[in-house]
């Protein structure tokens, strides 16, 4: 024991020993780090349903050897007495521009598989602008911080810097924050599956349409009278959407209609429900139903109800369903009130 201890006491007293030590077990400390990325985290990543880890481990796998020698090579130069503090600013300044890289990397291989393989998954093109935007954010705002934080390892002082580099960001966020708030909106519509491409949508504000396209700005919908109305993101992310495709295609179409009083109801309704059974477009399941609502003034009020696959043909059912109720209960005798009015005179003598 003391032998071992008299070899680590020499080594570590003589300066070059000490260097010499540092970057060999470093050295072996990187080797077994990446080792250990390589063949052991890696094939654990694989077997997970999720990339994200995978992209994260392939750009670790990369950086992880030189970034650990980097810092055994930092470590051991602090050993040597006659080191200056600007070869220690300059070692400093390569390991923030490493690590610098190594996040770029990262976002880079990241924005790469989520635009592959996210992105490609859905109809907007939303996405497909969003992400190589924030990417290039997170990239840019990577090296800013890489240059404050070399400027800092050369003591310099970056504080008047940073001062007029918050009031030009202030005066830059009032001026695009119209912008920004649809493409943030864009990315809310996105992650949301609040609609996507060929949804049937009404706004709360009332337009009716199918949407076309999910911009980085604004969204396109094509209203059934052919025309296009772009609608910013900002405000459709804070709207009350009302979407006909969710949560699948199928929808009910009701028709209204009035019988005469004295009719009989529950011929009413079996007229009419046999009537609606035979048009093409209505489902079995759910299957129609007549219902009474109410006695108004002028007729007793009912209701057809009637399912249909897809939410495209339930105007033109709904327009098919009509005319076969009309026709039915004139067939059936029953009698389509229409508002009138009673006038009572009295002979004065």
């Amino acid at each position: 024991m003391d032998t071992i201890k008299n070899i680590f006491n020499f080594i570590f007293e003589n300066q070059y020993l000490n260097f010499l030590f540092i970057v060999i077990v470093s050295f072996i400390v990187a080797f077994i780090a990446k080792f250990i990325v390589q063949n052991i985290l890696r094939p654990l990543t694989r077997k997970t349903k999720t990339t994200v880890d995978d992209l994260i481990i392939k750009s670790v796998k990369s950086f992880i050897f030189y970034l650990v020698l980097l810092i055994g090579f930092k470590i051991g130069f602090q050993s040597f007495e006659l080191t200056t503090e600007v070869f220690r600013h300059v070692l400093d300044s390569i390991l923030v521009i490493l690590l610098c890289v190594f996040v770029i990397k990262i976002i880079d291989n990241l924005s790469k598989g989520w635009l592959t393989e996210w992105a490609s998954k859905t109809d907007s093109t939303a996405d497909d602008r969003i992400i190589p935007l924030l990417e290039k954010i997170l990239k840019v705002t990577v090296i800013i911080l890489g240059v404050i934080f070399i400027f800092s390892a050369w003591d310099v002082n970056i504080s008047p810097l940073l001062a007029t580099a918050g009031i030009a960001g202030i005066a830059i966020s009032f001026a695009v924050k119209d912008s920004l708030t649809n493409m943030i909106g864009g990315l809310q519509l996105v992650l949301d599956k609040t609609f996507k491409v060929g949804d049937k949508v009404e706004l709360e504000s009332g337009e009716l349409g199918v949407i076309q396209d999910i911009g980085l700005r604004s969204t396109k919908l094509k209203t059934y009278d052919n025309e296009t109305i772009y609608i910013p993101n900002g405000y459709l992310a804070n709207a009350k959407i009302k979407n006909f495709t969710q949560p699948d295609n199928s929808i009910r179409v009701n028709v209204n209609f009035g019988v005469v009083y004295g009719s009989d109801t529950e011929k009413v309704r079996q007229v009419v429900l046999e009537a609606v059974k035979k048009i093409d477009a209505v489902l079995e399941e759910p299957e129609p139903v007549v219902q009474f609502l109410e006695m108004s003034d002028f007729s007793l009020d009912f209701v057809a109800r009637v399912w249909v696959a897809n939410w495209g043909d339930a105007y033109g059912t709904k327009i098919v369903t009509t005319d076969v109720v009309y026709n039915a209960l004139n067939k059936a005798g029953i009698g389509i009130p229409f508002p009138t009015h009673t006038v009572y005179t009295k002979k004065l003598d």
